[in-house]
């Protein structure tokens, strides 16, 4: 995130005495990333972050593949997944490769009782249904349906739902997740042209300082294994910090779309960027205004990427037969496009009101029984006549 950011109280100068009430120092934490050569926090904690009790148990979580290499066009109806009470388990993966794993969530209660931490992965949370508030260490976001919440790795967490109707779609990625380079000129700051800007981020705020000594379950993930561990004081003690490293919120309803006279191509919807996968966001707009636009997309090949639609409200005009939750994957090297009469009938439409999250990955995606439980089986063929 490259908008400097600090909440509490911190030292005028970085790695010098800090001290607390009682004479006592307190423990500075630099939360880096690239090896000292990235975006990094500096943070300031009561007691040591250090202080690890017990290892009580570990056990695998990594997704198995049910289809390893998949050549068809798949269909799966998000919201027949099944609610589920705790926040972990009702994460469900359902697309994954090496670069990311792409889950569904109905979560029905609130995190109370540990802390989680992804030691692995960025985690981006896009929010279907639901209210609440994402707490960290380094402050508190509130968010709503249409949030997306960026978590950088290695923060800790926890999340308070306001009711038990919760759906979430999340991304974690092996790779940093940034806005997208073109948006932003070499100092960070987002362009004029950019679709948004840091007016329209959601930023920490509310620092909790927790000055508390005990027992502090701390769910670790960590290649493919979630550790539980046993931490000696309350995480959330910072007392302050500094720097780039942070949390964050956007809402989709802040995407300015980007339109032309004729149809625009998928980057323009672009919102956020990995090495590996771009995340877009498909919302209300205008529609082309050449006298002869055909405002529905053409057919095309996704020669380098598997495309992955989650569909989140309103009409989306080159589909059939989609609902709210829906996730359609067009895997790379077939092409595909709009369904039959959608192409034809969006000829003279003015607008849509469409809203999707769309995630490309430059590598195949494989499922797992989870996505298949919910696949409709027939998506492939419905481009026929």
């Amino acid at each position: 995130m490259p908008l400097y950011h600090k909440l509490g109280k911190i030292p005028p100068k970085r790695h010098t005495i800090f001290k607390k009430k009682d004479g006592s120092l307190h423990y500075e934490q630099l939360f880096g990333t690239i090896g000292f050569d990235g975006m990094s926090s500096l943070m300031y904690h009561l007691q040591r972050p250090t202080m690890v009790k017990e290892v009580v148990k570990s056990f695998d979580v990594s997704p198995k593949a049910m289809v390893s290499h998949n050549i068809k066009s798949r269909l799966l109806k998000g919201f027949e997944v099944k609610p589920v009470n705790d926040y972990l388990e009702s994460r469900t993966v359902m697309l994954f490769n090496s670069d990311v794993h792409v889950s569904l969530a109905a979560p029905k209660r609130s995190m109370t009782d540990y802390f989680y931490k992804n030691a692995d992965a960025d985690e981006l949370l896009f929010i279907h249904k639901g209210n609440g508030v994402l707490k960290t260490m380094l402050g508190e976001i509130k968010f709503e349906y249409g949030d997306y919440l960026i978590i950088p790795r290695g923060m800790i967490y926890q999340i308070s739902f306001d009711s038990e109707e919760n759906r979430l779609l999340i991304a974690e990625s092996y790779h940093p997740i940034y806005t997208p380079k073109r948006y932003r000129n070499w100092f960070g700051q987002h362009l004029e042209h950019s679709p948004f800007c840091e007016r329209d981020f959601k930023l920490p705020q509310n620092l909790q300082t927790h000055d508390e000594l005990g027992d502090f379950v701390i769910k670790v993930k960590k290649q493919g294994q979630l550790h539980h561990l046993v931490y000696a004081s309350h995480p959330f003690d910072v007392i302050g910090w500094d720097g780039y490293n942070y949390p964050y919120g956007f809402s989709i309803h802040n995407f300015e779309p980007i339109t032309g006279r004729v149809h625009q191509p998928p980057p323009v919807h672009q919102t956020f960027e990995t090495s590996a996968f771009v995340v877009c966001s498909f919302v209300p707009r205008l529609y082309d205004y050449h006298p002869h636009s055909i405002p529905a997309p053409y057919n095309h090949s996704n020669i380098d990427s598997d495309e992955v639609l989650y569909y989140v409200d309103g009409d989306f005009m080159s589909r059939k037969n989609i609902d709210k939750g829906y996730i359609s994957l067009h895997p790379a090297g077939i092409p595909h496009g709009p369904h039959p009469g959608t192409y034809e009938a969006s000829i003279g439409k003015s607008k849509t009101e469409e809203l999707a999250v769309m995630i490309d990955t430059f590598r195949p995606l494989q499922l797992t029984k989870a996505a298949m439980d919910i696949d409709d089986g027939k998506y492939y063929q419905s481009w026929l006549e």
